[in-house]
């Protein structure tokens, strides 16, 4: 292993983009893949592309490339477009890196905690059933063995609920006076974006020192909670006392996930709980004097 590794995310965006500057950080060369590359971090080398088309990008690195990050997002959220841009894309770039001779040490596989079907409340880590029946959870697995199977060392990654700077849909519906159902509690599972990246970048540099990773890990902070409970103390936070006029949101899926596996490599979430995650937006809204 050199030095300085390298690494190619395809699908640069949000959180690959928060992965890569940790990285670079530590060193690493990082070249970021997506149709924009003007909105990649400063320092990540730009690999203008579309992963739903068959041609390799023109600037695609020359030479031998350690790692692969696949973080894409649909351009449309219907089952075309998770097929697109799941399935069909992750096999353009397994396609671009056999032509160009390369065979990185490790594939991660950015998927979702959406493949789990439970809704009674229990708890969940990697070894529970994964058998959601929508598309986009039947779609997810379906790239998920695609890159189990692609013939290099692969590990999937199923995230959580991301929140963070720019995902602010819970705060909105809060200051709008949402209401949650309490019984039966609707858990919920999330991760800061910052965290989704850190433990992306926590498995790679654990593969680099040589540690044994397994074929898939829940990215989840330390306390699934019911939604009332957050919405509760959110509404506290924002000083939002009424509530609006329709019933009781109740929506599908209850499960708490674990990040037990993870933990146990020595990973640990900077935001432990929804918290520490949405008081730290909350300030940095504040101290900035703009609305989330």
């Amino acid at each position: 292993m050199p030095a300085s590794p390298s690494l190619l995310i395809a699908g640069c965006g949000d959180v690959g983009g928060r992965l890569a500057q940790q990285l670079i950080v530590a060193d690493w060369t990082v070249y970021g893949l997506r149709r924009d590359v003007a909105r990649l971090p400063a320092a990540v080398v730009p690999v203008p592309g579309d992963l739903q088309v068959d041609s390799r990008p023109a600037a695609w690195p020359q030479g031998p490339l350690d790692y692969l990050v696949y973080c894409a997002t649909p351009a449309q959220h219907d089952e075309a477009g998770y097929r697109a841009a799941y399935v069909d894309g992750l096999r353009h770039v397994l396609a671009w890196l056999a032509a160009a001779g390369q065979r990185p040490r490790r594939l991660l596989f950015v998927s979702s905690s959406g493949v789990y079907g439970q809704q009674g409340g229990e708890w969940i880590d990697e070894d529970s059933p994964a058998e959601a029946p929508g598309y986009s959870a039947r779609i997810m697995r379906e790239a998920e063995q695609l890159a189990l199977h692609s013939g290099l060392p692969a590990t999937a990654l199923r995230l959580t609920g991301i929140y963070g700077p720019g995902r602010t849909w819970l705060l909105n519906q809060v200051r709008q006076g949402y209401r949650a159902a309490s019984e039966p509690p609707l858990y919920g599972n999330r991760i800061h974006a910052d965290d989704a990246a850190g433990l992306l970048a926590f498995l790679l540099q654990a593969d680099a020192r040589g540690v044994a990773l397994a074929d898939c890990y829940i990215g989840v902070d330390d306390e699934p909670a019911p939604l009332h409970e957050v919405v509760g103390w959110l509404r506290e936070q924002l000083g939002v006392s009424h509530w609006a006029e329709e019933s009781a949101v109740r929506r599908s899926g209850s499960k708490r996930c674990s990040n037990a596996r993870a933990r146990a490599l020595g990973w640990a979430p900077h935001y432990p709980s929804y918290r520490e995650g949405y008081a730290a937006l909350l300030a940095a809204a504040q101290s900035s004097l703009r609305p989330l």
